[in-house]
């Protein structure tokens, strides 16, 4: 059971990184008026002093740069050298704002917890499972997921993976928990709650039912058909309260 969850895991994690690079570029690409101002102060506020000591500076850059000339038929190799050196720490300083890995947290009945951080303090939290059986000819994996985004305040969002083209536009996509049915919006191979404000009481309904499901008509014409177990998706959402709350 673990194993299978992690490998759901890692089809989950590009839809997850994704959302956290969204917020970590948002949040990286703020800089505070209040900084700029102090910068522009601090340059106005330099002594004479200092303008003498660029003036000495820029003698000996001119001299420098007489020296250079001399050592222009080695500097090719030399620059060459430095310039994959700083591609390759830039590369490295990329990678590392990058978000990590999705990491199970906890693993109740056929529900798994997780947390990928990324940059700084942001992170998506969610609870994921993967059918129990399928109908309808699905080539691809399938799996559902309830995730939280504390830095984008997303709470409780319920996303549906059929693994195969889904018909775009066509009605009849719904999730069905007993006598309850909430219609689906579809679009590529995925699925989500069609309003917005039905998205809290399905994933209600998700706690207190023990079945869910999911029906959605392919590209192909064929009805497709996930069947979920809901053993342990409680004490997997409140992992997820506690990871990312």
């Amino acid at each position: 059971m673990i194993r299978s969850l992690l490998l759901a895991a890692g089809l989950a994690a590009g839809l997850s990184g994704a959302a956290l690079a969204q917020s970590d570029t948002a949040k990286n690409a703020r800089k505070p008026a209040a900084a700029k101002a102090e910068g522009a102060k601090s340059e106005g506020a330099r002594s004479e002093g200092a303008r003498t000591e660029r003036a000495k500076a820029s003698g000996k850059a001119q001299a420098a740069k007489a020296d250079d000339k001399a050592n222009d038929k080695t500097r090719p190799a030399r620059d060459d050298g430095a310039g994959k050196a700083g591609k390759g720490a830039a590369k490295g300083k990329t990678d590392a704002g990058k978000p990590g890995k999705p990491k199970l947290s906890g693993a109740f009945g056929d529900w798994g917890a997780y947390v990928s951080q990324g940059a700084g303090k942001a992170k998506t939290c969610y609870a994921l499972a993967q059918p129990k059986s399928r109908a309808g000819g699905a080539t691809g994996s399938g799996y559902i997921f309830i995730a939280t985004r504390p830095a984008e305040n997303v709470r409780g969002e319920i996303s549906i993976m059929m693994g195969t083209p889904l018909k775009e536009g066509a009605t009849g996509a719904a999730a069905e928990i007993g006598q309850d049915t909430f219609a689906l919006v579809a679009k590529g191979q995925n699925a989500w709650v069609k309003d917005t404000a039905e998205e809290k009481q399905l994933g209600e309904a998700m706690r207190k039912g023990s079945r869910l499901v999911v029906k959605a008509p392919s590209a192909k014409g064929a009805t497709l058909s996930d069947s979920y177990s809901l053993i342990g998706l409680g004490q997997a959402l409140d992992q997820v309260r506690k990871d990312c709350d």
